[in-house]
């Protein structure tokens, strides 16, 4: 989260879908290891993210590498996570295209913000489904490397021009009148709803209302935490996700100017409000703690990924095994995650302020990797 409002590669607001087929796993970047290798293993829990990884398999059951470990996973009595681990799958050290094994930790949350299902003078400020007129266009038939791109735009006349951006949609004009789904009270707390993706608004009856990404308007994400610190008004240590909220409130008639520098603009869709965490690109519910966002360009959606990481503030270790079950626009590189946090205050403070060093090793099908590696794995 602090890394992506300072213009680093940090959790973006525009993650694809990506119940196509991800990518294989590369045979590059990542090295054989042995299961004492990881730090701290298992970690500090392994039946939440076991739990996470049986839903993940609904989703990659049908890949040949994943069919046989998923099918054991789902059909067998296992009374020890840790165990099946270690039998059926082989650690690899995750490095990126220059060899390095350190990379970047940063986390997210799911906001809850307040609103109506009706504008007022008290909530003024519209969330937006998917406008009718935004086109998507998928090029990868045509052009396989554009397979993790996607173009936005809309028709004028026969020619197909950029979406507006957050300027033109926010502006008095309001072009996208019709398109409500809700009205909220706090138009910062809408802009970070955006960067997270997801989150829930509390209506005036007591009931809440879920909110997942469906769509983005094709421009580009640009940190404002960046655009603060170029006009001088924060420091590069100062900045937070608390500290850009403290300064847009202090400065309501330059806030408005300084959200419109981020071009980028979600679209939401309404989801029933459960006890499950919000849906991640994967489709599947996301596990607080213990689900990631990742490249899926280098790490497919599915897989078993162990961190180990620090917690902001205290320093003290963050080691646990986590799957990767969403993407972010602005994640790129092999090491590199966005730890989901779930909700409430302890999960924004910490996802507001976390921008930690990161090792990574994921866990992969001990026959897939013999034979995408062209070696034997490690033995467990």
């Amino acid at each position: 989260m602090v890394a992506m409002l300072l213009g680093l590669q940090g959790c973006g607001s525009v993650p694809e879908s990506s119940r196509a087929t991800p990518p294989s796993p590369p045979a590059r970047g990542l090295r054989a290891v042995t299961w004492s290798d990881l730090p701290g293993w298992p970690g500090d829990n392994l039946d939440r993210p076991w739990r996470a990884f049986l839903a993940s398999c609904a989703v990659i059951k049908a890949q040949p590498r994943w069919k046989e470990v998923c099918a054991r996973a789902t059909s067998e009595e296992v009374r020890s996570p840790q165990a099946f681990f270690e039998r059926w799958l082989v650690p690899h050290a995750v490095h990126d295209e220059k060899g390095s094994e350190s990379g970047l930790l940063t986390g997210y949350y799911e906001p809850l913000l307040r609103g109506s299902r009706t504008p007022s003078a008290q909530a003024p400020f519209p969330v937006y489904g998917v406008p009718a007129d935004l086109l998507r266009i998928d090029l990868s038939s045509i052009y396989p490397e554009l397979a993790h791109h996607r173009l936005r735009g809309r028709l004028q006349g026969r020619t197909v021009v950029p979406y507006p951006d957050r300027a033109a949609i926010d502006s008095p004009q309001a072009p996208l009148a019709g398109e409500e789904l809700l009205w909220v009270e706090d138009a910062v707390a809408l802009f970070f709803l955006h960067i997270q993706g997801s989150g829930k608004v509390s209506l005036p009856d007591g009931t809440r209302v879920r909110l997942a990404y469906a769509d983005q308007n094709g421009h580009p994400y640009r940190a404002i935490g960046k655009v603060l610190m170029d006009r001088g008004h924060l420091r590069r240590e100062q900045v937070s996700l608390q500290a850009i909220r403290d300064w847009l409130h202090a400065h309501p008639a330059e806030a408005a100017g300084v959200m419109a520098q981020n071009a980028s603009y979600v679209f939401f869709e309404e989801r029933p409000d459960s006890a499950l965490g919000p849906v991640g690109s994967q489709g599947i519910p996301l596990t607080a703690g213990y689900s990631v966002a990742v490249d899926p360009r280098v790490t497919p959606l599915g897989t078993p990924f162990f961190l180990a990481s620090t917690w902001p503030d205290t320093g003290s270790p963050l080691q646990r095994l986590a799957i990767a079950q969403d993407t972010g626009g602005a994640i790129r590189g092999a090491v590199r995650a966005d730890l989901f946090l779930g909700e409430g205050e302890q999960a924004e403070a910490h996802a507001g302020r976390m921008k930690q060093p990161l090792r990574a090793w994921v866990l992969l099908p001990r026959e897939a990797m013999t034979s995408a590696l062209g070696a034997n794995p490690a033995a467990p």
